[in-house]
């Protein structure tokens, strides 16, 4: 093979970025008006555009955390950690961003208790603790999302690149454009309904490579020969820190310092992340944990299973002539995965990598854009430019946030490749600047007794501290020298990774305890909700007393301008059951359940099994490797019947009302459109 890498034409870029890209498009858009026809659901109000109105089942959700969860990074750096650490990589990649998520069932529990009607997590913080602590945490939560969608368009450019040749400037700008076109239209529930259709047909192009390397390929084909490779791959060039420099040992110096750094850094990307919260306040009150759980554990096996697959075989195919030759570039920009699928089926391999990874970004990409929509549209339009916007100003303002952002993540790809930094830097670097803030946040979301200032000092204090630690290991380990290579080295990164979410977290905490604050949450409660008097997100208390001189028709005039622009879903049977799954004591058993459900999971992922097999430094047989292959398998299976044909089954009635509906159209013209039943206002 060429070093080029370009197994496929020019024009399969074009035609895959922007063929398959209009195609989901198209395919949302009539999503769409089958739901707005056939449904009680309409996107044409801020509160279905935003949150799908709180209505969403759990199987759809975790679908949802599933594809927003899986990025370029997660198929690309997966297989590049696979490849620099052998087994190790696949694991401590999976395990290390998979508790975060686990993890966050405690968050979305307590946010339903705790603000229930919230559009955004930084809602919570500005009427708990003012303009400046809103501000500041805004900052961490944008820097985010651009941090997170940059890396999306870097993984995605680059794969595109060095497949098809395809200009890296075209794909920068052309992978977002389909992603906004329907997020437009459809808003939330589009964006979850285009995570399902991604998700389905990810895992069975995953399933496909897993088949190929250990079932049917001529150059591989079994788990026996994989061992075969790999060893011989370790005796010609041994991996440092390895033992016995294997590729097939949990015993990695430097798969565990990776370990670390992703899971720090992906505390960050997860609590700070709207993308994450978003699908909290979409999902139904009752079932909120249940959903974070099962995505949690369902998104495990993607990059566990496709880096054992594709990584492990860029190794085993070192030497083929249809290999390409990899150089450090190469796998820090996350290409290994791309050189052995195209080694193991040809033009066929690249071209269902190429499909792969634009389904992976874009459903990333639609998180991202309603995430940060929501973010501009509730917390700088709606709060300091126009608190009294009108439902059909904040649809109109979600639409326009959809829009630029879609353009700022383009932008922000391309500066990133034009100065040189790659998918792989990004996503080992996005914990020192973000991490100072994932105590302080979880703190104000779930503990009444979080001191105010010591959450905004740790976070403010924490960030700095990460880069002051990351630039000084980089200077004091390379004489000096601070540049792109230097500082995306394990200890620089490691360094300003702890530093960061350490120092945050200690001053928090500790301030807390000694100054604990005594916040009542019913004032959080109150944001937002439809029965409370105060209809205005985002309020502080000071300001909720000067909402309340107003005089009763003013209050009254503002409700009715809102519900004739946007029916409220709250007046319909499915609103009155998912009210009655606001119960405090029911929330606080999901909140118990949560916690040590991913506690538990935590502990098994993280120590209880990786840590004893590092310390053993057992080299695995044939037996062993095939075990392991065979688990991924398992998972990967029982993941895709939990996420594709578990939301099928739980909105069986749904499709059953959409079916009636379009059959009466065709069989007796207009009469199939849904309408409303006749109820009374609570």
């Amino acid at each position: 093979m060429s070093s080029s890498g370009n197994v496929l034409p020019e024009g399969a870029g074009y035609g895959v970025v922007v063929g398959i890209g209009l195609f989901f498009s198209a395919f949302m858009l009539l999503l769409t008006a089958i739901q707005a026809r056939y449904t009680a659901y309409s996107p044409k109000n801020s509160e279905e555009f935003s949150s799908a109105s709180r209505s969403v089942k759990p199987g759809l959700i975790a679908s949802g955390i599933v594809s927003a969860w899986t990025w370029a990074a997660t198929l690309l750096q997966s297989s590049a950690v696979a490849y620099k650490y052998g087994i190790s990589g696949p694991w401590w990649y999976g395990a290390g961003a998979t508790i975060q998520v686990l993890l966050f069932a405690m968050l979305a529990a307590k946010l339903k208790l705790n603000a229930p009607y919230a559009h955004t997590w930084l809602e919570i913080v500005g009427v708990r603790w003012g303009k400046s602590a809103h501000l500041i945490f805004m900052f961490f939560g944008l820097a985010t999302n651009i941090i997170v969608s940059s890396m999306l368009i870097l993984g995605g450019s680059a794969t595109v690149t060095d497949l098809t040749g395809m200009s890296t400037l075209a794909a920068c700008f052309l992978i977002p454009l389909g992603v906004v076109i329907y997020v437009i239209v459809g808003g939330m529930r589009s964006t979850l309904l285009c995570d399902y259709t991604h998700t389905t047909v990810l895992f069975a192009i995953i399933l496909t490579f897993v088949f190929t390397v250990y079932a049917t390929s001529p150059k591989i084909g079994s788990p026996k020969r994989m061992h075969e490779l790999l060893t011989a791959a370790a005796g010609a060039a041994p991996i440092p820190g390895n033992a016995h420099g294997s590729y097939v040992t949990m015993r990695s110096k430097d798969g565990l310092i990776f370990g670390v750094i992703n899971i720090i850094g992906n505390f960050a990307t997860v609590f700070q992340d709207q993308a994450y919260w978003q699908r909290a306040i979409a999902s139904r009150p009752g079932t909120t944990v249940k959903a974070y759980l099962l995505g949690g554990l369902a998104w495990f096996a993607i990059p566990f299973t496709f880096a054992t697959t594709l990584g492990l075989s860029a190794v085993a195919l070192r030497g083929d002539p249809d290999m390409r030759t990899l150089s450090a570039a190469d796998v820090s920009a996350g290409l290994p995965a791309a050189a052995a699928a195209a080694a193991l089926m040809g033009q066929a391999g690249a071209a269902a990598l190429l499909v792969l990874l634009f389904l992976a970004v874009t459903s990333a990409t639609s998180a991202e854009l309603i995430a940060v929509s929501s973010v501009l549209t509730y917390d700088v339009y709606k709060k300091y430019i126009n608190p009294e916007a009108t439902d059909s100003q904040l649809l109109q303002m979600g639409h326009y946030m959809v829009g630029l952002y879609g353009l700022v993540m383009a932008l922000a790809g391309l500066i990133f490749f034009y100065i040189g930094v790659s998918m792989g830097w990004l996503y080992t670097f996005m914990g020192v600047i973000l991490g100072s803030g994932v105590v302080p946040i979880a703190l104000c979301i779930t503990w009444s007794k979080a001191n105010k200032w010591g959450c905004i000092i740790g976070s403010v204090v924490g960030f700095f501290s990460g880069l002051l630690a990351w630039l000084v290991t980089t200077g004091t380990l390379y004489a000096g020298v601070i540049n792109v290579t230097t500082t995306g080295e394990n200890y620089p990164m490691l360094a300003g990774n702890l530093a960061s979410i350490g120092v945050g977290g200690i001053i928090a905490t500790v301030t807390s305890l000694i100054w604990p604050d005594d916040f009542n949450f019913d004032i959080t409660r109150a944001i937002n909700n439809p029965s409370a008097a105060n209809r205005g997100p985002g309020m502080s208390a000071i300001e909720r007393q000067e909402e309340q001189t107003e005089t009763e028709e003013r209050k009254e005039e503002i409700r009715e301008s809102e519900e004739a622009a946007s029916p409220p879903v709250f007046n319909s049977t499915i609103a009155a059951e998912e009210q009655g799954e606001l119960d405090p004591v029911k929330l606080e058993v999901a909140f118990r359940f949560a916690a040590w459900s991913s506690l538990g999971l935590l502990l098994v992922l993280i120590i209880l099994i990786p840590l004893p097999l590092f310390f053993a430094q057992t080299i695995y047989d044939v037996r062993g490797l095939t075990v392991w292959i065979i688990v991924g398998l398992i998972w990967t299976f029982t993941s895709a019947f939990s996420v594709v044909l578990y939301p099928l089954w739980e909105s069986r009635e749904a499709l059953r009302q959409i079916g009636r509906g379009i059959i009466k159209d065709v069989f007796a013209k207009r009469s199939g459109k849904y309408v409303p039943p006749l109820t009374s206002e609570a």
